[in-house]
């Protein structure tokens, strides 16, 4: 099993859309399950998650 995932840290107003399918184009090409973004742009940090399910096996 490999526990590794894809953080993305950014420095924008707001996560929109094209981060979140950015991130989801980085776990596809590496082959992760789990990406996160870390937004801290604003005055608070912002998080998404995404997950990829696979029926493959590692």
């Amino acid at each position: 099993m490999n526990d590794t995932i894809i953080l993305e840290l950014k420095t924008v107003r707001r996560i929109i859309k094209v981060h979140e399918v950015q991130l989801v184009n980085y776990l596809v090409a590496t082959k992760k399950a789990v990406g996160l973004i870390l937004n801290f742009g604003k005055n608070k940090v912002e998080i998404k998650r995404k997950v990829i399910l696979t029926d493959r096996q590692d």
